[in-house]
């Protein structure tokens, strides 16, 4: 009963139980009974309540409704050459072509496979290999890293294949189309990690209760909708019937601009987005409400200064492609502790454990579990991740304090030993990120013939900023033990980034 209260309450202050039509309230939550709580579901039950609302602002298409997306999936679903069962990639960017393509597949029970637009043609050859993928849907730029892939379907002959099909889709299928999302693919070949749906209000108010979007909302989601947190602000659109404003590529002046124009209250991005925006110096300043970040880390230096600018409207979720999401820091959470992820949002449980698998005090650092009804059902190759009591490991290493407030240390992977001390590059990269005159840093650890390992940096100045190495190292050594001064500074126009703004260390230069 608490749990149902809990979501009464939460959909009550978000506006999405306000009074309407009765034949459009019964409608709604009748195909929510008959197809579930999938992206077919929900686009099905706002089409029901809000059928001439704007769904979609799409830079190319412009405005489209509710009535017209659920239309044109739907007519999409009974045109192109998929069964139920069968996996389906989408390699697209954010446009209401993607959408259409995502609801399609899942309308008929096929499971879309979200592709990273920022593969090499070697890696998706890999992910075609290995999702067994007969059939792509694609923008066009896309056409020459497909080759002669014989199950290609470009974008542009959508519009034609939708026109061309004389009934929609109407049926809902056995069994729903699970999403497939890749892992970042920053350590090799990405892993198709198995979506679930969910089964019913909770999960939606488990985040709009920590993150306040209402009902209705104008958000521009520039996060990639092929990336975890795109897709889950996609999810969350549609749930809320809100008006999503889609560009092709981010550009910060351009974000601005969209958002002041399309008058966007909300805006759901991931951090490196932000970093940028705060690079534009005369862009329009919207009228904010929220800007909810996640898919890598957020320093805390940027998210103080953001809020200074932009007023204390920034929420940050720390979660994973399989765990969905473990804690979510509110302004409030990020002005008492600039560092923290936040805390666990109702239904998901946080475990700081030790090597042993028994819980660590507060304060302490030992290996980060999470558990939530949206843990993923695994990797399409038959992998799994650690499971202890029902929690899954995240791979991070963290504390919680005693305020119940969570903070990341690490990646399990990337803590290094320096002659016999524990080094987390994670610790550093934050310290250098807040330096006057650093844009972007990162930090990792090489090896080293004398201590094992040691730690090099990766600073990329501002234009106008002059800093050398041993200022670097000086503002370390004030700041932090010596065995965290990094011997190697190397300074970079840029750091390689992934699609999803996520540093692709690999290509870090050694």
């Amino acid at each position: 009963m608490a749990g149902a209260a809990f979501v009464v309450r939460t959909m009550a202050r978000r506006g999405l139980l306000v009074p309407g039509p009765p034949h459009r309230v019964l409608k709604q939550f009748g195909e929510l009974h008959k197809w579930g709580f999938g992206l077919t579901g929900e686009l099905r039950q706002a089409a029901a309540r809000s059928p001439g609302r704007v769904a979609v602002i799409d830079e190319a298409r412009g405005p489209v409704t509710y009535a017209e997306l659920l239309d044109g999936s739907a007519r999409l679903a009974a045109a192109l050459p998929w069964t139920a069962g069968e996996r389906v990639g989408v390699l697209c960017r954010n446009s209401a072509a993607m959408i259409e393509t995502l609801i399609g597949a899942t309308m008929i029970g096929a499971d879309p496979v979200l592709i990273n637009t920022g593969l090499s043609g070697a890696q998706l050859s890999a992910v075609i290999a290995a999702q067994d993928l007969k059939l792509i849907v694609h923008d066009d730029e896309f056409a020459g890293l497909l080759g002669d892939f014989p199950g290609a379907v470009p974008t542009s002959r959508l519009p034609a294949l939708i026109a061309g099909c004389p009934l929609p889709w109407a049926t809902p299928p056995p069994r729903p189309g699970r999403t497939i999302v890749l892992t970042s693919g920053t350590t090799g070949t990405p892993k198709g990690a198995r979506r679930p749906t969910p089964g019913g209000f909770g999960p939606l108010c488990s985040i709009i209760d920590r993150i306040p979007l209402r009902a209705g909302v104008r958000v521009l989601i520039s996060a990639p909708l092929f990336h975890t947190w795109g897709y889950a602000g996609l999810q969350i659109a549609l749930a809320l019937r809100a008006t999503i404003v889609l560009r092709r590529r981010f550009n910060p002046a351009d974000a601005l601009e969209t958002l002041t124009r399309e008058k966007c209250t909300a805006l759901i991005a991931v951090p490196v987005m932000i970093q940028n925006l705060m690079e534009v110096p005369d862009g329009p300043m919207p009228s904010l409400s929220v800007v909810a970040v996640s898919g890598s880390a957020l320093p805390g230096g940027l998210a103080t200064r953001f809020m200074d600018r932009y007023g204390d409207v920034l929420y940050n979720l720390y979660g994973s492609t399989e765990a969905s999401w473990a804690s979510i820091a509110t302004p409030a959470d990020m002005r008492a502790a600039p560092d923290t992820a936040g805390r666990p949002p109702h239904g998901t449980v946080v475990a700081v454990l030790d090597a042993d698998g028994a819980r660590v005090p507060p304060g302490t650092t030992g290996r980060l579990f999470v558990g939530n009804e949206m843990l993923f059902e695994g990797y399409t190759n038959g992998a799994a991740k650690e499971l202890r009591n029902g929690l899954l490991a995240t791979g991070d290493l963290g504390h919680v304090d005693r305020a119940g407030r969570v903070y990341i240390d690490g990646r399990e992977d990337d803590m290094i030993v320096s002659g016999g001390e524990n080094v987390f590059p994670s610790e550093v990269e934050g310290l250098l990120a807040d330096l006057p005159g650093v844009r972007e840093v990162a930090v990792v650890g090489v090896p080293d013939d004398e201590y094992g390992q040691r730690l090099a940096a990766y600073v990329v100045l501002h234009v106008e900023a002059s800093l050398h190495a041993d200022q670097i190292r000086d503002h370390v050594r004030q700041n932090r033990a010596r065995f965290c001064v990094p011997r190697d500074i190397v300074f970079l126009p840029e750091l390689p980034r992934n699609a999803t703004g996520k540093v692709v260390k690999r290509e870090l230069p050694r």
